[in-house]
């Protein structure tokens, strides 16, 4: 169902140029205002049997854009199917304390690669203690910075299969007594606690960080900050268990290109009364659905904090599941778990069959009279200003196929 309002719209109504965003963050905006508009140009196809005319515009494909993510995340998950083991998988949430904040905002990039490691380290380390486990877990990690009001809220995601590959290459389950779940979490938070904060300690200690100005500074006031962060919940949320590897997919295609707000969440924006309405879930009432109104520019504000740094990768492998081990170690555990030819088989029909309802048996059918093709019969060119008359004017005319 086609969304009633876009960002896009909310930006083309706006001057988000003069509110004081970086480059960066300005040409995301940018990007997201002239998706799928004249202005970054398109083509024109007509059916070659009843002339039925159509004009698609380019999309911007910028990951933080609502309108580019469904097939990206769909030929996504096609790819990850074929990773999957016949084991279950074990949900897992990595948050820092709000106190942290201010240094994200100041730093992104070295704050939440921080995160991906201290996350990361902390599994680890419990996976290769032989109390728990005694083998290579592998781990598939995806970042979130918001709330559903856009506040800023760092977390990963994490998605971590029942047991690891021992050095031997077979697999091992969890020992007796942690089916429930693979390690304590108590015992998580406080190691992953520890992991973050000495890492910020050293990044802090050897100048690497360009403190922000409402940072504590003076030798005592920092131990009293420090000591403060030590001392609150760091929350690492393990879910229950995944049904099996039909609800890792599905679990996959809600998180892994989901973006800070979605289009559908946008109940109404008043271009005169420079504000925006938008729909959230109050977790601390049950998740109960209500709206909130903010100005446009603390809306795009708050969108704005969650643009992440250029080329910054968001979803992230550790393991057995690396790039570096992926081929043999995948292979490994296949044969450990004894994975049948035929589930190979049956993993590559399913994959063919949903590529086929993505693409669709002849995506080029005309959507008029259903029995024509639509051949490509001119380009539009890019074009700040939508063209007058969409099916001539802009279109510079070539030979169809």
């Amino acid at each position: 169902m086609k969304a009633r309002l876009e960002i896009g719209a909310i930006l083309r109504g706006c001057d988000f140029e003069k509110l004081g965003f970086s480059a960066h963050q300005l040409r995301t905006f940018s990007a997201l205002r002239d998706c799928r508009t004249a202005a970054l140009g398109g083509h024109l196809d007509s059916c070659d049997s009843c002339g039925h005319v159509k004009i698609s515009y380019n999309s911007c494909r910028n990951r933080h854009c609502p309108k580019c993510q469904g097939v990206e995340k769909e030929m996504w998950i096609l790819g990850r199917e074929e990773d999957l083991l016949p084991v279950t998988y074990f949900h897992v949430v990595f948050t820092l304390p709000h106190e942290l904040n201010s240094l994200c905002h100041a730093h992104p990039e070295v704050l939440y690669t921080l995160l991906f490691e201290s996350a990361k380290q902390t599994l680890q380390q419990f996976g290769r203690d032989n109390r728990w486990l005694g083998a290579e877990i592998e781990v598939t990690m995806i970042l979130h910075t918001w709330g559903q009001n856009l506040s800023l809220h760092p977390h990963v995601h994490c998605i971590v299969p029942n047991g690891g590959l021992k050095k031997d290459g077979t697999w091992q389950f969890p020992k007796k007594g942690n089916e429930k779940f693979l390690f304590p979490v108590q015992a998580m938070q406080s190691v992953y606690k520890s992991l973050f904060m000495k890492g910020l300690h050293a990044l802090i200690k050897n100048n690497a960080l360009n403190l922000p100005s409402d940072f504590p500074t003076e030798k005592q006031d920092y131990s009293h900050w420090k000591e403060a962060v030590y001392q609150k919940k760091w929350v690492i949320y393990a879910k229950r268990p995944f049904g099996g590897p039909n609800q890792v997919i599905e679990y996959l295609g809600r998180y892994t290109h989901k973006v800070a707000i979605s289009n559908h969440r946008l109940n109404s924006y008043d271009k005169d009364a420079g504000t925006v309405s938008f729909e959230y879930k109050d977790y601390k009432t049950g998740g109960e659905k209500k709206e909130m109104t903010l100005t446009t520019r603390e809306f795009l504000r708050r969108f704005a904090q969650h643009i992440l740094p250029p080329k910054f990768r968001r979803m992230r492998h550790y393991g057995f599941l690396s790039n570096a081990s992926k081929g043999k170690s995948l292979a490994k555990a296949r044969l450990s778990l004894k994975v049948k030819a035929q589930e190979k088989r049956d993993k590559a029909a399913r994959k063919a069959a949903a590529m086929e309802r993505l693409l669709g048996q002849n995506p080029n059918s005309c959507p008029c009279c259903k029995a024509g093709t639509m051949m490509r019969v001119g380009i539009l060119p890019p074009s700040r200003a939508p063209p007058v008359n969409t099916e001539l004017d802009n279109v510079i005319w070539i030979e169809a196929a």
